[in-house]
């Protein structure tokens, strides 16, 4: 059991990008082949929606969290023996299973490196426990200690059991607005194209459309990175600094796997020395991708006007 000294952040999943799960196939439903088994009485599946929600959770009662991932056999199997010592205790803790793959903010915001990830969650703060999975005597262990921990700070309540659903009422998902939906359709059968002229359309007749207006920017990033061969773009731009079209490139890059603070930094420096119109606007569209509200936007925003003038 790893433990970290002293105080832990308090779990925040805003800000990570992660836009290749818009091509990749799902994983199958919990109760289905190929899925894990159906959560039971003391476990539950969370995505990013319900995470606060079980953040909060953990302040009546100890959350240990397993990250699992579809195509790792080794995590289904730890997510089961943890499925098992729930089980046992029968409401003396929660665990949440996620997938990290599906819920790619979930997993930056506990930090997790590889799946499984086991983490402890007690008063909404992080207690990474291990990695992989080791033998159930191990983990009953560990389970026993973070239960002792969650004791000794007060954190005694008990898990109200998970009663299903009748498997005849699925619970019925909002529905898009038309363009919105036809984006959104383009994107599962892989066409850009269409996605990006559903998105141009539902703003032409609603130019305040934020939500058009975001998808837009991730669509056109995909199409944009869609062919980029890593090691050559990056070769490119550290061969040219003052390359503009080589150092969009790499920002792009970055963008899409998550390095936003280098790709912001990249093009404002650029930015200052050139003082390029294609630089300025594909910040903003960047800035579109990343979200309005995300404090590296908010921060980027004031170094470009910097840059500018």
């Amino acid at each position: 059991m790893s433990h970290t000294p002293g105080p832990q952040p308090r779990l925040d999943v805003r800000g990570a990008v992660d836009l290749s799960s818009l091509a990749r196939p799902a994983t199958p439903a919990p109760g289905t082949p190929g899925g894990l088994p159906a959560p039971g009485a003391y476990v539950v599946d969370v995505d990013e929606a319900s995470f606060p929600a079980l953040v909060q959770r953990s302040t009546e009662h100890p959350v240990v969290v397993v990250l699992w991932a579809g195509w790792s056999e080794v995590s289904q199997q730890a997510a089961a023996a943890l499925a098992a010592l729930a089980d046992q205790d029968a409401g003396r803790w929660l665990l949440a299973r996620i997938d990290s793959e599906a819920n790619p903010q979930i997993a930056a915001a506990f930090q997790a490196q590889s799946v499984p990830s086991v983490v402890a969650v007690l008063a909404g703060q992080p207690l990474p426990l291990y990695q992989g999975a080791p033998p159930a005597d191990q983990v009953r262990g560990v389970i026993d200690q973070v239960l002792a921990a969650a004791e000794a700070n007060g954190i005694t309540g008990r898990v109200t059991p998970a009663t299903a659903a009748p498997a005849d009422e699925p619970e019925p998902e909002p529905e898009l607005p038309p363009l919105h939906q036809a984006a959104y359709d383009a994107i599962e059968r892989d066409d850009l194209d269409a996605a990006i002229a559903a998105y141009e359309q539902a703003l032409r007749e609603n130019p305040r459309d934020a939500l058009a207006r975001a998808g837009l920017a991730q669509v056109r990033l995909l199409v944009r990175t869609r062919d980029a061969d890593l090691q050559a773009v990056r070769t490119a731009a550290a061969s040219n600094p003052r390359d503009v079209d080589a150092q969009l490139a790499v920002a792009d890059l970055d963008v899409l796997g998550g390095k936003v603070d280098d790709a912001f930094s990249r093009l404002i420096d650029l930015l200052a020395i050139t003082k390029s119109e294609p630089v300025r606007v594909r910040l903003v569209d960047l800035f579109e991708v990343v979200g309005s509200d995300d404090p590296r936007v908010v921060a980027a925003r004031r170094a470009m006007a910097n840059a500018l003038y």
